[in-house]
């Protein structure tokens, strides 16, 4: 089969490897029909993920086709469309008991396209099938239900949960990628009094206009000014870090309001300065975290109601082959404009949905 293979920092390849087969009696063996770049997925390729080694295939996030299951497997079997969560669960262990699925230790947590093969291929194996793949309902599509895989329950549960989204509250979304924008929809279900979305590029700022934001401010002019003067200078309730530079994380520790609470969600390569010089007196909760997924059966009944607006998230498609492509359009966002890249399912040009219109 053809896979997505990590070969060093800075360098990736589309190239043959060998097919995955069955290795415990837990394990389903999917036939990818559809899956996405995740900006983790860019992060490992710039070395900010040392465990990642070379020769690991990519990719975490797919919806496919079970087409082998091991003889333990009981909640699915060959033939059924399936959501391959971007972690998995042994079932057994402290964490997994206490549905922190994300801190697994008997084998599961975040491995596919991490500690194992991933899915940014023609075939993955998925360990724990029973509680790690979601059987999606025929009215969900595809290309839609890849943003259940990762980025809605990311930001759902260590966005909003995390930081205690409640009704009337100011909430702060520092990056305007697809994890915030997902942030920034789930907020919307607790009844925020308003949302302010930052972020570097007009065209993700407009985006989150169009998903919910109330106000959009870029990050060159002045942010922390600007929810200073929104707020009457008490600063806001949460504050969501959805970008994983120091400088967002930092940022993000200056905007939020004597006991609030900041949400740290981007995947950090690098260290931030904590400056407890100025938090320790002001009664602030940080959270960091690591998604659980404990949320991700919820979320495909939720889209098969409307209640998760996701059509303008995938904004480019190719072909499962385009894979490098699709990479280099995908971290060139602030060029190409690119949210979120589908690859597989229908065939379509790589062409923007906007361009298909």
């Amino acid at each position: 089969m053809k896979a997505l293979v990590y070969e060093g920092p800075g360098q990736t390849a589309w190239q043959d490897v060998p097919d995955p087969g069955i290795k415990d009696a837990a394990d389903a063996i999917v036939r990818v029909d559809a899956v996405t770049v995740c900006g983790t997925d860019l992060h490992i390729v710039k070395g900010d993920v040392p465990e990642v080694a070379p020769g690991r295939i990519l990719g975490h996030e797919a919806v496919g086709t079970v087409v082998e299951t091991g003889g333990d497997v009981r909640t699915v079997r060959p033939g059924d469309r399936v959501l391959i969560s971007c972690i998995s669960s042994c079932g057994r262990c402290r964490f997994c008991r206490e549905a922190r699925y994300g801190q697994c230790r008997g084998g599961g947590g975040w491995v596919l396209g991490h500690t194992i093969d991933g899915t940014q291929a023609e075939f993955v194996r998925v360990p724990f099938a029973d509680l790690s793949v979601h059987p999606l309902p025929s009215s969900v599509a595809g290309h839609d239900a890849l943003l259940l895989a990762d980025i809605f329950p990311t930001s759902y549960e260590v966005g909003v949960l995390n930081g205690n989204v409640r009704p009337g509250d100011t909430v702060v979304v520092v990056g305007a990628g697809p994890v915030g924008l997902a942030a920034i929809v789930t907020a919307k279900l607790f009844s925020p009094a308003r949302i302010v979305a930052v972020d570097l590029a007009a065209a993700r700022l407009a985006a989150a206009r169009s998903l919910g934001a109330e106000a959009t401010v870029n990050a060159t002019e002045a942010p922390e000014q600007f929810v200073d003067d929104l707020t009457e200078g008490l600063g806001a309730d949460v504050v969501m870090e959805a970008v994983g530079v120091p400088e967002a994380f930092e940022m993000c520790t200056r905007m939020v309001r004597p006991g609030g609470r900041v949400a740290n969600i981007g995947v950090h390569g690098k260290p931030a300065v904590l400056h407890l010089e100025d938090l320790w007196i002001k009664d602030v909760t940080i959270t960091t975290g690591l998604v659980d997924t404990s949320s991700t059966p919820m979320l495909p009944r939720m889209m098969a109601a409307g209640r998760l607006p996701t059509s303008s998230f995938i904004t480019h498609r190719f072909e499962l082959g385009q894979m490098e492509e699709a990479y280099d359009v995908f971290s060139r966002a602030g060029d190409t404009g690119a949210l979120k890249v589908a690859l597989g399912g229908p065939q379509h040009d790589a062409v923007t949905l906007a361009a298909e219109q």
